[in-house]
């Protein structure tokens, strides 16, 4: 099956069939609530869905987002809920889900990116995606990390919360932070309720999740964090929990500081992870002993350029550029060819040329480098870009480049 024409949207009707057959593909258990009728995030006119007879045999859906890029906030298309059953692999539904999907945001001029977590790394860069951010999966011993002398930990304070505190206090902290990280998406109402979904079959062992404020000596909340303990002993009796951490976030050095301070001085814990941090989390330049922080970072947020011209000329370029380059996009063939870059810290444009190329560059590494979080000049040494006129590949580099590391904490 390859004709896209046979993909079509669920119905609110048919949402408990499409989500069984999601939740049997990847493996989890059926929720109550989820199964019995759309969430409230869902929406059902950007799904796709493909029936055998009465069954449902491959879904995805599309999330309306913001992303922040750049030196700027651009929306995305959030890919999710894409699965295709056992019994009809190997046969091009998959790609047909893809390709209808970007042709769609294509040709209605909708999101000019799309985004996706993906289950398996090996799937989605045939389809031009590719890892644009990258989780830090920091852990460490609790005992080792006293922080350098000096570390400014400031005035305010930091008081455990319930969720409703946390819910009032936290959303106006992450807004204001996450419009200066590339890889950052919003978080409306729907998205912060579900970010404090807690069900205790998914807690794999540990506390329900518990919730820190940091607020300063005028009541402004300035910090939170959301966390949860693994209690444990060591053969010898002795206790050595772990604080499994989900956030931490500070409008400043010692609002972020004083939240770790919290965190490391637990009493019963020697171990903390923190998965989702960022892959360049200050943490470890707090620390008087970085050696005590350590990281295995993988893939985050993928990201693919749906329209070349509008994604970069969406963002912004710390370094002056004006050159030309050729990309080469053989699932999107209305990005295949040669476009003008120019841009400077206060906007961009692309658009069709003629002109020689100075770069010759494919579609997933193209969208690699957007957020700025990987080289140009790594992705030359890699072979997936050609330099063709002398520099281009320095001035490129350059240009593509921002001074905050890509984060993207939401997964979807």
């Amino acid at each position: 099956m390859t004709d896209p024409d046979a993909l079509r949207p669920a119905t609110a009707d048919e949402w408990p069939a499409f989500a069984r057959a999601m939740l049997d593909v990847f493996g989890e258990e059926p929720i109550g609530s989820f199964v019995d009728e759309p969430p409230a995030l869902a929406e059902l006119d950007r799904t796709l869905g493909l029936w055998d007879g009465d069954r449902v045999v491959a879904t995805s859906g599309v999330y309306s987002r913001t992303l922040t890029v750049p030196g700027a906030v651009v929306p995305c298309a959030g890919v999710s809920w894409v699965t295709v059953s056992p019994t009809h692999r190997r046969r091009g539904v998959l790609t047909a889900v893809m390709r209808r999907q970007l042709t769609e945001l294509h040709e209605r001029q909708r999101e000019p990116l799309a985004g996706l977590w993906a289950s398996e790394g090996g799937i989605y860069g045939r389809f031009g995606y590719a890892p644009a951010t990258a989780r830090g999966n920091l852990t460490g011993s609790t005992r080792r990390m006293a922080f350098r002398p000096g570390v400014d930990l400031g005035t305010g304070t930091v008081t455990p919360v319930d969720a409703g505190a946390y819910r009032a206090g936290a959303p106006e902290v992450h807004e204001a932070l996450r419009r200066w990280e590339p890889g950052a998406f919003e978080r409306d109402e729907r998205w912060w309720q579900r970010s404090l979904r807690d069900p205790p079959d998914r807690r794999d062992g540990a506390t329900a999740r518990r919730f820190l404020l940091h607020t300063e000596s005028d009541g402004t909340v300035t910090g939170y964090a959301a966390f949860r303990i693994r209690t444990r002993e060591t053969t010898d009796g002795e206790p050595d929990g772990t604080v499994l951490v989900d956030e931490v976030r500070g409008r400043g050095t010692p609002a972020y500081a004083a939240l770790w301070r919290y965190l490391l001085d637990l009493d019963l814990v020697g171990t903390v992870e923190y998965p989702m941090a960022s892959a360049d989390d200050p943490l470890r330049h707090l620390l008087a002993d970085p050696r005590a922080l350590h990281a295995r970072p993988v893939d985050g947020l993928w990201l693919r350029l749906v329209d070349v011209d509008r994604a970069l000329s969406a963002r912004r370029y710390p370094a002056p550029i004006d050159l030309v380059v050729e990309v080469r996009d053989g699932f999107c063939p209305w990005n295949e060819g040669r476009w003008r870059v120019a841009g400077h810290p206060a906007g961009g444009y692309c658009g069709r040329t003629d002109l020689d190329p100075d770069l010759v560059v494919d579609a997933g590494a193209l969208a690699a480098a957007y957020l700025g979080g990987v080289s140009l000049g790594t992705l030359h040494a890699a072979g997936r870009v050609t330099e063709v006129s002398p520099g281009a590949v320095t001035l490129a580099a350059t240009a593509f480049s921002w001074p905050v590391t890509p984060w993207c904490p939401d997964a979807f």
